[in-house]
């Protein structure tokens, strides 16, 4: 008989084996979670942590031995442990994996990462555990494919890596390797497995290895890991190309594992190597730019001039370097700009400075300054970076407006003196008393009265007889002004502030420094000049459109309106404050129908200035033209009196002064004066009534001959802006045909 088969203890050497294999394997996958550079975890049902891997502790300043049994709710902010846990029951509902981006913030800010998510499965195909997989994709997004799903228990975690990962043993013989291998290296699996470590490495460096290697072993002060080393590695089509090698060793039973994670940095070199080529394009750019570019250290040395600067001044860059700074600058301007305290001060100091500066033909040419600050990320200063633009001929332009503006003051003087004002009517004397009182005094004055009474007339005179004579009177009427330039037109503009501003500009206040500026028509101001002027006559100071510096103010201002401004202010078309800084001295110029005894001096004042102007000599003037012009209500006021007779000399052919009596009905209907009239002095109570009728009559129309700013007599702006604040709903009324008289 034969022997009996052996029993089971003999059995036992035949499974070792395969435990062995089994506890190698799970100490692969052990040095794979603790030198991933992923975070990793593990949860129960329950969605209580199980385990984290040394990345995940390192990231969010954990201890795994306190994060064990806790879930998101103890760990994380109540927003972003819901988002966590409504993903992990989707997972464990599903039964499949998911992948999602998501963005938290740590200590040195926000993270995004691409989080993976998988189910765990028991012998019975039931869930036990949700693992997850949470890679940070902060600095360089990943361009390649996302992790792979998979259904595989704790190997799926190294087969999904986008990097290569490979595990040896002692000997450097390869145990494990995932598809990335493949993808890197061009070998598939089963030809690596068994091999030596050196089959991906180029002929030169395996012998450096396999010395490595040995010492490495031998040596008693091996370090845990291997972070970030580069080296070279070899495809199976013998291309070689650089790699990042991250690895590290578990020792269990007295058997090294080694586990490295090998990441090809082709692309990241091509990057690098397209950086260097971008900063050399940048330095030829700077190198061409007119602009003086420099570089200065935080503490002000000279690191970098472009080449600009360095033909500018007749300097090679070493000697731009070397050279003493005092010598760059124009004496007056040396102090300030290159003593030793001077860097220290910067970050206080305006970020632009005008100076001086000494070119090669030894002439020196005025730059502006322009310096900004790079700072790291705890706000130190690492560099100095200063813009310096040639402004000569900016500097000359100023000079020359300089002297533009003397002339033009001279000018301006010369021409309001050729008026004087007519009449001994007492309304007339009574105005006359107040400009005598008031002009000396630098008061502000507003100045009221209808359309053509001579408004600006009285300005003039208030100044003449001002401490102010002997500077400039400058006129502005407001409502001939675009809205959109008169913020230009009176305080003046700086280059390039809005388009079409191709020089500096100085505005009417500054030409009128020292002296006057008379604002007629102030009421249709639109409210970001009102806020403006309002600046000037409390604090005396603006500043140009488009610019940062305030100018001081030295004018008197005098404006003045044909419009009930109460009734604007009732509307909110006009603000009060402004009204009452405008109103310290009010004249109110009365119509030429309440001075009809003016009248005669008037037509006498004007047949002899228009008559010696046309070259015509006029003696008498018929009693009933005479008659009619007293008669005659004026709606026009002067100013139509003195066109009517303007128009009457350039016909006149005999030297006896006679006027049609139909061109004096022609020239603004009476009815049509009388409504205007009304208008102002009910605007206060009746004004949406009357422009609600306007519009009626006008189908809705605003502009135009027969729109309701025409009926109206004001302008379309002017208008709009009231129906804006009163809240009227033009659209209404263009149902309604207009009006048969217009």
């Amino acid at each position: 008989m034969s022997a009996p088969a052996p029993s089971g203890p003999k059995a036992t050497p035949q499974r070792k084996p395969v435990e062995e294999q089994l506890r190698e394997s799970e100490l692969r996958i052990r040095a794979f979670w603790e030198n991933s550079p992923n975070l990793i975890f593990l949860k129960d049902k329950e969605l209580r942590y199980l385990y984290v891997n040394r990345e995940f502790e390192r990231a969010l300043r954990v201890d795994r031995e306190q994060i064990r049994g806790k879930t998101d709710h103890d760990v994380f902010p109540q927003e972003q442990a819901i988002a966590f846990q409504t993903n992990d029951l989707e997972v464990l509902k599903a039964g499949v994996p998911i992948e999602f981006e998501e963005v938290t913030r740590q200590e040195d800010g926000p993270h995004t990462s691409i989080v993976h998510k998988f189910p765990l499965f028991d012998a019975a195909g039931e869930i036990y555990a949700i693992g997850g997989i949470v890679t940070d994709i902060t600095e360089r997004k990943r361009s390649r494919e996302a992790l792979q799903h998979s259904e595989e228990r704790y190997r799926n975690v190294v087969e999904t890596a986008t990097d290569a990962v490979v595990s040896v043993d002692q000997s450097s013989q390869i145990i494990f390797a995932n598809p990335a291998t493949t993808r890197t290296f061009g070998y598939q699996i089963s030809e690596m497995i068994g091999q030596p470590l050196t089959m991906l490495m180029p002929e030169f460096m395996r012998e450096l290895h396999k010395a490595g290697f040995q010492r490495y072993l031998k040596t008693n002060q091996r370090h845990a890991d291997w972070q970030g080393v580069k080296l070279i590695g070899l495809r199976k089509n013998g291309e070689e190309f650089p790699v990042e090698v991250s690895f590290g060793e578990v020792v269990k039973d007295g058997h090294h594992i080694f586990t490295g994670f090998i990441r090809d940095t082709t692309e990241r070199k091509l990057a690098e190597e397209k950086i260097r080529e971008q900063d050399a394009e940048l330095r030829q750019v700077l190198d061409l730019a007119p602009q003086h570019i420099v570089v200065l250290g935080p503490e002000g040395s000279r690191l970098y001039s472009n080449q600009a600067a360095l033909d500018y001044y007749g300097l090679t860059l070493e000697e731009w370097r070397s050279c003493d700074p005092r010598r760059l600058f124009h004496p007056d301007d040396c102090e300030r700009m290159t003593d030793g305290a001077h860097i220290k001060v910067l970050s206080g100091s305006p970020p632009e400075r005008e100076a001086r500066l000494l070119g090669k033909d030894g002439k020196y040419h005025w730059f502006l300054f322009h310096r900004n600050a790079l700072r790291d990320a705890q706000g130190h200063i690492t560099r100095w970076y200063v813009a310096a633009t040639d402004i000569e001929d900016r500097r000359q332009a100023e000079e020359r407006l300089q002297h533009e503006n003397v002339a033009l003051r001279e000018e301006i003087d010369k021409a309001s003196m050729f008026e004087e004002i007519v009449g001994s009517s007492p309304a007339l004397q009574s105005l006359l008393n107040l400009v005598s009182k008031v002009a000396p005094t630098g008061s502000t004055v507003l100045i009221t009265g209808e359309t053509g009474t001579g408004k600006e007339l009285v300005a003039r005179a208030i100044h003449r007889r001002s401490h102010r004579a002997s500077h400039a009177f400058v006129g502005v009427n407001c409502v001939a002004i675009p809205r959109d330039l008169i913020a230009s037109e009176l305080f003046g503009h700086e280059k390039g502030a809005f388009t079409g501003a191709t020089q500096l500009r100085l505005g009417r206040f500054e030409l009128a420094g020292g002296g006057t500026i008379f604002l007629d028509e102030v009421g249709e101001l639109p409210a970001e000049t009102q806020i403006a002027l309002l600046r000037v006559l409390q604090e005396h100071e603006f500043e140009r459109v488009g610019g940062i510096r305030s100018i001081q103010s030295d004018v008197r201002v005098i404006a003045a309106t044909n419009c009930d401004l109460q009734a604007a202010i009732a509307a909110g078309a006009f603000r009060s404050d402004l009204f009452y800084r405008l109103n310290v001295f009010p004249i109110e110029i009365p119509p030429l129908r309440d001075r009809k005894e003016d009248i005669p001096l008037l037509v006498e004042y004007f047949i002899d200035r228009y008559a010696r102007k046309a070259g015509k000599r006029i003696r008498t003037i018929e009693k009933s033209t005479l008659e009619l012009f007293q008669s005659y209500p004026w709606p026009g006021n002067i100013r139509e009196l003195q066109n009517v007779i303007e128009r009457s000399v350039i016909v006149c052919e005999t030297e006896n002064f006679s006027v049609d009596e139909s061109w004096l009905s022609r020239a603004l209907p009476a009815t049509e004066s009388n409504r205007r009239l009304d208008l102002y002095k009910s605007l206060s109570t009746q004004e949406k009534e009357i422009i609600e009728v306007a519009l009626s009559e006008s189908g809705g129309r605003v502009s135009g001959p027969s729109g309701a700013a025409a009926k109206l007599g004001m302008p379309r702006s002017t208008l709009e802006s009231k129906i804006r604040s009163l809240k009227i709903n033009k659209v209404r009324f263009k149902t309604a045909k207009p009006s048969e008289n217009n």
